[in-house]
């Protein structure tokens, strides 16, 4: 394995700007911390607060990072997502469907935080990071809530998300790597 030292990236776009850095200090587990900066004119819904679901069933602290959505790319390859799911096509059945939570990320401002991600498969070649933000719109989230980073709202409609994502790390190496 590598020196525990992260490694650093930077992520622009359309006056955001994201700098992370990640590690494994073993080769099951990944450390990231972010720092995210709204440089643009208009509130940023920022979707790395999980889902209500998780939150109700105490599987989340309120307020706090949720868990990543890992997803398998084949080849050794894993992405980490802290997005907004997309909504069910149709009937979800008895229960209701996760509902996605945003922290609400006034121009100006800055998000700072990160997580410890125990890797549930075999460790990766290389993986990647996506962070999902959307332009904030007061029509489409609800029921804001209090957080120690910020507010916390529930998001209703999630279709302008875009993914800020990390390039491929190498893992053996513990270097980010252009592809």
């Amino acid at each position: 394995m590598p020196a525990a030292a992260p490694a650093s990236t930077r992520i622009e776009d359309n006056g955001v700007v994201l700098e992370v850095e990640l590690s494994m200090p073993a080769s099951d587990t990944v450390q990231l911390g972010y720092r995210l900066r709204n440089g643009g004119t208009q509130p940023l819904a920022v979707f790395d607060r999980g889902d209500r679901h998780a939150v109700l069933s105490g599987r989340q602290a309120r307020g706090g990072m949720g868990a990543p959505l890992f997803e398998e790319t084949g080849g050794g390859d894993m992405v980490l997502r802290h997005v907004a799911p997309a909504a069910p096509a149709g009937p979800t059945g008895p229960t209701s469907p996760a509902t996605a939570l945003a922290l609400r990320l006034e121009p100006g401002g800055v998000l700072e935080d990160g997580f410890v991600y125990p890797i549930p498969v075999s460790p990766p070649r290389r993986l990647r990071w996506c962070l999902g933000v959307a332009g904030f719109s007061q029509e489409d989230f609800f029921g804001p809530e209090a957080g120690a980073r910020g507010e916390v709202w529930q998001a209703s409609d999630t279709g302008g998300q875009r993914e800020l994502c990390t390039p491929w790390f190498d893992c053996a190496r513990g270097v980010f790597v252009e592809s």
